[in-house]
């Protein structure tokens, strides 16, 4: 159940493997050798992500959004591949880079430049693992949690977010929550678990995180009813069965009290 990351990166790893044994075959033995380093990494990254391990602090990003020069390093053949994975998909989608759901709350993409920002120097939610906080958002209130695509903020990281996004809006400022844009390219997805070739972008980390922040702030009565409200204003939008399951259990034992 829900190893759909897992899969695409286990086989981007036997992909980049067989080409290390391709070319040691026909004698490159330097030119194989980094594609034998990105397998390597790939490996790695398929059981971190692997629900029953779940371990995104492996990238080693830090609080402030950013990553050290060792994860830089190490896990280079990742972070980069989904970085240009994410200018790609902005370019081809007709999507918009953030949707307002309310007055004041924004759900989106990752805000690569400043002007992916909704408006209000918002303070920002960042549900990736595998994205960098930009230098030029500095200035805006930031919060990290760290998620692999297509996984779900645990229900304990979900409550943290919202008692940060409803501290903000008491302070009239706005919210914006993000993930990568769902970086699985349509015609080829993860979602509800399962790797096929027809389903379209998951986009769900933030998605969830908003879903539990419309109930706490009293604009819906129940996380399902919050999914339909952005789904209206986002329609892309296809939580998977992971993050229906942490809403759930958030549900059930969330300290958070709805306001009205």
């Amino acid at each position: 159940m829900g190893v759909g990351l897992s899969v695409l990166i286990g086989l981007k790893c036997a992909t980049l493997f067989i080409f290390f044994l391709s070319l040691r075959m026909f004698e490159f033995t330097l030119l194989s050798i980094p594609f034998l380093y990105a397998s390597l990494v790939s490996f790695l990254i398929s059981i971190a992500s692997h629900p029953s391990i779940n371990l995104p602090i492996l990238l080693g990003k830090g609080s402030d959004g950013n990553f050290p020069i060792w994860s830089l390093i190490i896990y280079s053949p990742y972070l980069y591949f989904v970085r240009a994975f994410s200018f790609i998909r902005r370019f081809t989608s007709g999507e918009p880079p953030y949707s307002k759901i309310d007055e004041g709350l924004y759900v989106g993409g990752w805000p690569y430049a400043p002007d992916k920002l909704p408006p209000g120097n918002p303070a920002i939610i960042d549900c990736t693992c595998e994205l960098p906080r930009k230098r030029e958002l500095t200035g805006s209130a930031y919060l990290c949690i760290p998620t692999w695509d297509t996984r779900s903020p645990d229900p304990g990281e979900i409550e943290r977010a919202v008692k940060w996004a409803c501290g903000k809006r008491s302070q009239g400022v706005p919210v914006f929550v993000h993930c990568a844009y769902g970086m699985i390219p349509a015609g080829f997805g993860v979602c509800d678990g399962l790797v096929n070739t027809t389903a379209s972008t998951c986009h769900g980390r933030s998605v969830a995180v908003m879903c539990a922040l419309l109930v706490a702030l009293g604009l819906a009565e129940d996380w399902k009813t919050a999914e339909k409200i952005i789904k209206e204003k986002r329609p892309y939008i296809r939580m998977n069965a992971l993050h229906r399951k942490a809403l759930e259990e958030w549900s059930k034992d969330r300290l958070s009290t709805p306001k009205r």
